[in-house]
Formats: structure tokens, C-alpha cells, sequence
């Protein structure tokens, strides 16, 4: 059963403490986090806190070069919190500017996600745009999982669609490395993202499709807009209107 997530980046302006943010987070629909720091909190101590408020921890962001530089910290991190899936958020465009580019960060990333292995602990790429560039006919992300075996793909549907990509096609065309996808829109014709719910990414069906793929997470993130309690509000309204519909796991599920 996918659970809705929420990515805690979309609240990083806010002044309040992180377990405050926790508290309500878990006022909401949502099933679970996804942690991008811990503010000066120790891990485990947000994992209490998640338990409290019941929610779960879906996955954490560490860059990778914190991962290459103390792999078992990044995993003690992840356990910590009470999850075993650690992302890369990110790899910035000059790793996909040739094939021999792509080829060594999944080297890089093969090398990372062995080092967590050693750990129980999982390791994800999380796309942006610059993945998409055309190499050889086909996006640079293909390239990168296909020179790779054991690194999954937490897929962004919204830069995904931004770059000019079918989200949902990719999604399923590559499910057997999808187990985390983040919810954002995007606006095709102006080749951005948006807020989701006001741009083309069809919400119904990407339940659908998530779902049908066997996707763990569908997380909600906000990288743009006011980075206000209004962004949970309106993510909190957005997965109630897909709840209804009985698509995504509920808090009772859990």
C-alpha cells in the first residue's frame, strides 16, 4: 500500500523547532516524513517524537559526499530516525553533461550505496531537471540506472514533467527502482514547477500509477511559494481530496 509523505524541506523557513513542525505534521492526513536535516536535533530523538505524534519516518536526505566521507554515520543517521532508505538529493548538472560523466557518479553512487548495504540501509537518487538532457537519444537518468544495479530512484514527478518527461510513463517504465516518489506539479509549456493541484500532472492517476508500480512513498514536497504553514495546509487539503477516494493509506491503515 503507497502512504503520503511530506518532505520537511517544504517547511525549512519556518521558525518554529522541528519536533514543533513534527507536532503538526502529524495533525495532518499525512502517513509519514522525509527528513532533509535534523536542525541540530539528535535522530533519535525525532523518531520519538514521530512516534508520538504517529507518524513514520519515510526516508532521510544526506548529500553524498557526507555519505562517502562517513558511511556508517549516514546510516546510523537513517536507523536513528527510524528508517532504512538515505537519498541523494542531489548532483549537480556537470555529472550529466556526457555518458562518461553519468558513468562515474554511478560509480560513485554503486560505491555509496554498497558502503550503506553493509548496514541494512538503502541507497536512493532523487532527480532534479539536469537529468534529463538527452544523451545518446535517451535522458541521462536512464544512463545512470543502467550503469547501476543497487541504487533505487526516488523519482520527482515535477521536475520529471518540467523537463519535458512523461512523469507517469517514466514511473512505470522503471518500477522495479521506484520506491519513493515526490509529488510535485509542474507547468509543461513554461517548462517549471508549481504548485501542485494548479499545474498538468494528473493527481488521480498518479495515485494510480504509484500504486499500480508498488511505490512505498508518495512524498509531497514544496520548493517554491511561501514556505509557511500555509504549504501544509494546502498539502494536507490535497491529500485529503485523494484520501476520499481511498487511494492512499490513512492513518488507520498504519
Amino acid at each position: 500500500m503507497t502512504s503520503f509523505g511530506f518532505q520537511l524541506y517544504s517547511l525549512r523557513d519556518v521558525d518554529d523547532p522541528l519536533p514543533t513542525v513534527l507536532e503538526r505534521v502529524g495533525e495532518t492526513p499525512f502517513a509519514g516524513v522525509e527528513f532533509a536535516g535534523f536542525d541540530g536535533n539528535e535522530p533519535d530523538a525525532m523518531a520519538a517524537t514521530l512516534d508520538e505524534v504517529g507518524l513514520s519516518c519515510a526516508a532521510v536526505h544526506v548529500h553524498l559526499h557526507e555519505i562517502e566521507a562517513d558511511p556508517a554515520g549516514a546510516a546510523e543517521t537513517a536507523l536513528d530516525a527510524g528508517c532504512r532508505d538515505v537519498v541523494v538529493p542531489w548532483l549537480d548538472p556537470r555529472h550529466f553533461q556526457s555518458i562518461a560523466a553519468v558513468e562515474a557518479a554511478a560509480d560513485r553512487l554503486s560505491d555509496a550505496a554498497d558502503a550503506l548495504a553493509a548496514h541494512d540501509v538503502r541507497l536512493h537518487y532523487h532527480n532534479h531537471d539536469q537529468e534529463f538532457v538527452s544523451l545518446d537519444g535517451r535522458p541521462a537518468l536512464t544512463h545512470l540506472l543502467e550503469a547501476t544495479d543497487d541504487v533505487g530512484l526516488e523519482f520527482d514527478a515535477g521536475w520529471a514533467g518540467s523537463a519535458g518527461e512523461d512523469p507517469l510513463a517514466y514511473v512505470s517504465a522503471h518500477a522495479d527502482r521506484i520506491d519513493l516518489v515526490h509529488l510535485k506539479d509542474y507547468d509543461a509549456a513554461a517548462g517549471e514547477t508549481v504548485r501542485v493541484g494548479t499545474g498538468d500532472l494528473d493527481l488521480t492517476r498518479t495515485v494510480d500509477v504509484v500504486r499500480e508500480s508498488g511505490v512505498d512513498w508518495l512524498i509531497y514536497e514544496a520548493e517554491d511559494g511561501p514556505d509557511t504553514y500555509d504549504t501544509l495546509d494546502h498539502a494536507a487539503d490535497v491529500v485529503e481530496g485523494l484520501q476520499r477516494g481511498g487511494r492512499l493509506a490513512s492513518e488507520s491503515d498504519r
